[in-house]
């Protein structure tokens, strides 16, 4: 599979449908789909229709990209992603990215919804994502295109300090608990077990999940900005043994995305 010529002809399809590129491009995770209330939809098309994108087989990932105006901003809507466990590899999940920043995206806004690993975290809470640990194959293994990026990207600011310093303006000002900590990113598809929870703890994890971090690290790689949000869906430890389901993680995810939306609303004129 030739993905440089794939990538050229879903940024000719995308050129060729949407009025003009924005530069600030949003991504909804499972169940986060709140904002779309308040979106003025001018152009919608099914992934299925783009080179190179998948439909997604995650229940709560709507499958489409929408170019839309969000409280008087243009945003490009992805409505779900695709993941590694679903059987792509790496530089089939980051693909989108790439075609992203390729029509003129500047700013990227990914969205999740995860596990806890913070003890003071609670289900339907929102953490602002200020660092990550990557436990997933890393999506710059292989050939460099210099003209993309350099070989070896620095990651000491993986996500933009002007947009957390903006994220938590925005929750103060409107009154949202907004906390902050590092992501875990893992393979999945299954759920942790509680010593997987206690150890992703003890390395200074807040938070755990199956996305995020692949995309933020093609992002860096070719200049984008990255602001990220995890939506806790469980907290896990030694001393919780509650299972977890999917339905779960929707049924939270619903109740926590107003507040989402919310932050998301106040933050985009401002980027």
């Amino acid at each position: 599979m030739n993905l440089k010529r794939i990538e050229a002809r879903a940024v000719y399809f995308l050129r060729k449908r949407l009025p003009e590129a924005p530069k600030l491009a949003l991504v909804l995770g499972s169940g986060l789909d709140s904002i779309m209330a308040q979106a003025e939809i001018e152009q919608e098309v099914p992934y299925e229709e783009i080179p190179g994108f998948h439909s997604s087989s995650v229940a709560g990932h709507a499958g489409r990209l929408s170019y839309c105006r969000i409280n008087g901003v243009r945003v490009l809507v992805l409505r779900g992603r695709w993941h590694y466990y679903e059987g792509y590899d790496m530089q089939e999940v980051t693909f989108y990215v790439r075609v992203l920043r390729a029509i003129g995206v500047q700013r990227l806004v990914l969205t999740n919804a995860s596990g806890g690993v913070n003890p003071a975290f609670q289900a339907g809470d929102l953490m602002l994502i200020t660092d990550h640990i990557n436990l997933m194959p890393n999506p710059l293994i292989g050939p460099n295109d210099d003209k993309v990026g350099p070989r070896f990207p620095t990651m000491h600011q993986a996500y933009a300090s002007d947009s957390i310093l903006l994220a938590r303006e925005v929750a103060q000002r409107e009154k949202i608990t907004l906390h902050e900590g590092c992501y875990l990113g893992t393979t999945g598809p299954s759920f942790e077990t509680p010593h997987e929870y206690n150890f992703y703890r003890t390395i200074g994890a807040d938070a755990v999940g199956m996305s995020t971090v692949p995309e933020v690290i093609v992002a860096n790689h070719c200049g984008m900005k990255v602001l990220a949000f995890s939506m806790i869906s469980n907290v896990g430890g030694l001393d919780k043994h509650l299972a977890v389901s999917h339905d779960e993680v929707q049924e939270v995810g619903a109740r926590a995305s107003d507040n989402l939306a919310k932050l998301l609303l106040g933050i985009f004129p401002q980027l």
